[in-house]
């Protein structure tokens, strides 16, 4: 049974950090790309960060760029999304995807960031 977890979410004030993980199972996690998007309410969900397989190549969102960070761990089928210097326009409930060759894709269930004073 394929599953994705999410983790990690919270509030935090604008300025400050949070880290999210998410935990693969039931499928070859290393053969996946791994990403996190985000969801605010009233707007289409947005890729924020992906990372290819083996070789970690990276690419971010403009919007997170330099905030953000996306990094996985092979041995424990689990990647993280760093955030750093948090915005209130980061509120978003944010999920974790793997995706196979085009073809195959699944979903975390979500966690929520809230960024507010």
């Amino acid at each position: 049974q394929v599953q994705l977890v999410e983790s990690g979410g919270g509030l935090v004030q604008p300025g400050g950090s949070l880290k999210l993980s998410c935990v693969a199972s039931g499928f070859t996690f290393s053969r996946f790309a791994m990403s996190w998007h985000r969801q605010a309410p009233g707007k289409e969900r947005e890729l924020v960060a992906i990372i290819t397989t083996t070789a970690g190549s990276t690419n971010y969102a403009d919007s997170v760029k330099g905030r953000f960070t996306i990094s996985r761990d092979n041995a424990k089928n689990t990647i993280y999304l760093q955030m750093n210097s948090l915005k209130p326009e980061d509120t978003a409930v944010y999920y974790c995807k793997a995706a196979y060759m085009g073809i195959v894709n699944y979903w975390g269930q979500g966690t929520q960031v809230t960024v507010s004073s």
